[in-house]
């Protein structure tokens, strides 16, 4: 095991190591080591007979592909009929992820399956939910995709709200969580569907209001709030730390349109305050 492995191996089981040390230190030094060591072995055992052990990155990847092409079927056929629009954005989706061959088979059998009127959201969304137990970003990451899905003709829909609803409660997303990230959402797809390309300034007032909501600040926050939302984003976007988290490798582009986006918002606003 090298040095990077043997720290993640260590850091993954902290918990049993830290509450063992400290029921070891009545032992001395020798002691702190045995509880120590105790500790990790049953912090282990416990996550393996849980099952938490078995889910690699490469399996919380395939648990993310899967769910992202499924539910966005669901949401297309949520309103009773799947418009042209709706499958030209996963469609857009799988060329934005270079998806070929076999894996865009894959994700149009999964787009398939969500449109089933017999498909079950628990089905796919368990095994998501197992595999991002604590991972914030992606799963914000799968709610924004979905969004997108659901807003390609301006709004989602009371029916493909109650979609979005069940995923959330189902991934353990707050309602709060949510609706800050349909804000944003709603203000990046105002923005394109105008017209827009990433240049806020160059739209004006209106471009400048959406780039606010694009970092989901108020217009009247000041350099200290914008600032502090700006790298949350950025940090929560960053390619490498979603793909090293579970998301698929062959998003990262998504993921690096994304922290274009919101560094376009952020400069955008800070050129109109000099």
């Amino acid at each position: 095991m090298n040095g990077y492995s043997f720290g993640v191996n260590m850091g993954r089981h902290r918990t049993g190591l830290v509450i063992g040390a400290l029921i070891g230190l009545t032992g001395g030094i020798s002691g702190v080591f045995f509880g120590a060591a105790i500790g990790y072995y049953l912090d282990k055992l416990i996550r393996s007979v849980a099952g938490a052990e078995s889910w690699t990155q490469a399996k919380a990847q395939t648990a993310f592909f899967d769910a992202t092409f499924c539910v966005m079927g669901k949401i297309a056929k949520a309103d009773g009929q799947v418009t042209a629009e709706e499958i030209q954005y996963a469609e857009a989706v799988m060329t934005r992820m270079q998806l070929t061959g076999e894996l865009r088979k894959r994700a149009i059998e999964c787009f398939s399956q969500g449109k089933s009127a017999q498909f079950d959201l628990n089905q796919v969304l368990e095994p998501l939910r197992r595999a991002l137990v604590n991972n914030v970003s992606v799963r914000q990451m799968f709610i924004e995709i979905q969004l997108q899905a659901a807003l390609v003709d301006g709004e989602f829909s009371p029916s493909e709200g109650r979609v979005l609803t069940e995923v959330c409660q189902l991934l353990g997303i707050s309602q709060q969580e949510f609706e800050a990230v349909a804000q944003r959402m709603k203000a990046e797809q105002s923005f394109h569907q105008g017209g827009g390309q990433g240049q806020f300034e160059s739209a004006g007032g209106l471009g400048l209001k959406q780039a606010y909501g694009v970092l989901g600040v108020d217009q009247a926050c000041d350099a200290k709030t914008l600032k502090t939302a700006y790298r949350k984003l950025m940090s929560q976007h960053h390619p490498d730390k979603l793909v090293a988290r579970g998301l698929p490798d062959e998003m990262m582009q998504i993921a690096k349109e994304k922290t274009q986006e919101i560094q376009a918002a952020y400069d955008a606003i800070k050129k109109s305050r000099k």
